[in-house]
């Protein structure tokens, strides 16, 4: 019988130390299965149980790897409830995987409620790195700025979703969001009213899938492209968007500056129409940054 080319590399994985006690947080595939490491694949036969996002997805992507273990619900909505119960079989010496349903876990999806608590509890908690739709779209945007900011997921509503992109217009980084398929044709209205239409936007869609689609273009001709073809609304979606010119970052820290001292002896919307004739910027776009800027200083709006 000829030997797996793994099969050396799996023998050094298994004799590695996996202490009792630990909550291991792993990185599963967000669409390729041959895209698992080979230390998930054996502490995930090694757990006492996998606290998992969606019982019914780990099932199946635990049959497929020809493996089987109780699995626990742990979603947004039981996240603080299921922490206690782990942290008790933790104390009683047990292993426990922490899986999301696609990537890894706390990033946009559940697991850092129950991360901190198992952290505030005096245990231990492992992480064991793979797959991320973040980097994954990061590492093949060719965009060249020099960091990058993760937003997540805009707000659904149009008006919160407004202010937090008037938030982010100075950003010199990366901007990265994720986003529904449901909601691509707004989101991208929305980057389009609240950026320059020469910021070179790059989507991805459907990482590692089937229909993979990684996509780069000038922000004014993304709503074309999204609406050229009906398929386009369907796949979820990493979307990436230049930083802001150097002139654009540094007006925008100026604003700041110029709203901070106003709102300290104005209202929000006096501080923004001041600031306006001061800065030559747009009243309600500062209007929305000051509204941040109160926010972020848990002060009382205006």
């Amino acid at each position: 019988m000829t030997e797996s080319p793994t099969t050396p590399m799996f023998n050094e994985v298994s004799q590695q130390m996996y202490p009792l006690s630990t909550l291991y947080v792993v990185a599963t595939p967000i669409g390729n299965l041959g895209d698992i490491t080979l230390r998930a694949l054996h502490l995930l036969g090694l757990a006492d149980a996998i606290a998992c996002e969606d019982t019914r997805n780990t099932a199946q992507l635990m049959t497929r790897y020809g493996l089987s273990k109780p699995l626990i619900a742990a979603h947004q909505h039981n996240e603080r409830e299921v922490a206690d119960k782990l942290i008790a079989r933790l104390q009683a010496g047990e292993r426990i995987a922490l899986v999301s349903d696609a990537g890894t876990p706390a990033i946009s999806d559940p697991g850092a409620r129950i991360v901190e608590a198992v952290r505030a509890a005096g245990l231990r908690v492992l992480p064991l790195p793979g797959p991320s739709a973040l980097i994954t779209a990061l590492s093949a945007s060719g965009l060249q700025d020099a960091h990058f900011y993760f937003a997540g997921f805009l707000p659904a509503k149009g008006k919160q979703r407004d202010t937090v992109l008037a938030g982010l217009r100075g950003v010199a980084a990366t901007l990265v969001f994720y986003e529904a398929p449901h909601r691509i044709v707004d989101a991208v209205a929305a980057l389009t009213a609240a950026f320059e239409p020469t910021r070179q936007i790059v989507f991805a869609r459907e990482l590692t899938k089937l229909f993979e689609e990684i996509h780069r273009c000038d922000l004014a001709d993304a709503a074309a492209w999204v609406a050229a073809d009906a398929h386009r609304e369907k796949g979820e979606y990493v979307v990436l968007l230049q930083g802001a010119p150097t002139a654009i970052a540094a007006d925008d820290v100026e604003a700041d500056r110029v709203l901070r001292i106003l709102m300290a002896e104005c209202s929000v919307k006096q501080a923004a129409a001041l600031a306006a004739q001061l800065t030559g910027q747009k009243k309600n776009a500062l209007y929305e940054r000051a509204l941040l800027l109160k926010a972020d200083l848990k002060a009382p709006l205006d």
